[in-house]
């Protein structure tokens, strides 16, 4: 189970708006018909536990014997739930990078 992308564009999008709005500029806080950002954010967060949950009952599983857990399964979950986090690690560093930026502009 990976991220769902789609969301990375409203956050950027999101990004994009508070940018923006510390340059002065007015700008919607929500852009019509989107989700907040903590929404999507949470959203991702819970994608990428369910992913790491799943690979641990997988291996749990397969561990314990069941004829219905084949390794290759296993092991693909596995890489899935490693990607998933790491793609999510990626996207928290971005958003300190950013939340730095403006955070060091000047007023």
């Amino acid at each position: 189970m990976a991220i769902d992308t789609s969301n990375l564009d409203l956050m950027l999008s999101q990004l994009s708006a508070a940018s923006a709005a510390a340059q002065g500029k007015a700008v919607s806080a929500t852009p019509a018909g989107g989700v907040e950002f903590s929404q999507a954010l949470k959203s991702a967060i819970d994608q990428v536990s369910m992913a790491q949950q799943s690979a641990q009952q997988m291996t749990k599983d397969f561990v314990g014997g069941q004829s219905n857990v084949d390794l290759q399964d296993v092991m693909i979950n596995l890489q899935k739930a490693s990607l998933s986090f790491q793609q999510m690690v990626q996207v928290r560093n971005k958003l300190v990078s950013a939340y730095q930026d403006v955070m060091n502009m000047p007023v």
